[in-house]
């Protein structure tokens, strides 16, 4: 089962890793953020191990996107993300694996202070999957 891991967040500035750059991270003794750290980096080598990453990105700044809608008959292109927007796409992880179960323990690490993850299953024929 294929699940994508969609990774909100709003840091100022705009960078990778993105708890590097969230206050709420920074806050954090170096203690804890080395252990965080060091968690998510022995659950994602976990992950790549298991062949269960299939694909993944970082997105660039929220500023350098576009926006298409339609309204009244054209299409129109504005600069996005939407103006009113506090969080924003940081970046996605593809992912296989055999349950939803597994799929939430992955997410879980993605998952820190000042982020929010979000965990989505892929659709493989129709909308009841």
């Amino acid at each position: 089962m294929k699940y994508l891991i969609l990774i909100h967040s709003n840091p100022q500035p705009w960078g990778h890793p993105t708890a590097e750059y969230l206050p709420e991270h920074q806050a954090l003794p170096e203690d804890q953020r080395a252990r965080l750290n060091k968690d998510f980096e022995d659950g994602f080598a976990e992950v790549i191990e298991r062949g269960e990453l299939v694909h993944a990105e970082a997105l660039g700044a929220p500023t350098t996107a576009r926006l298409f809608r339609w309204k009244e008959g054209d299409r129109i292109v504005t600069d996005g993300p939407y103006a009113e927007s506090k969080e924003h796409f940081a970046g996605f992880f593809l992912i296989d694996v055999e349950t939803q179960e597994r799929a939430e323990q992955i997410a879980a690490l993605f998952s820190g202070p000042g982020e929010t993850v979000e965990l989505r299953p892929v659709m493989a024929g129709g909308p009841e999957d």
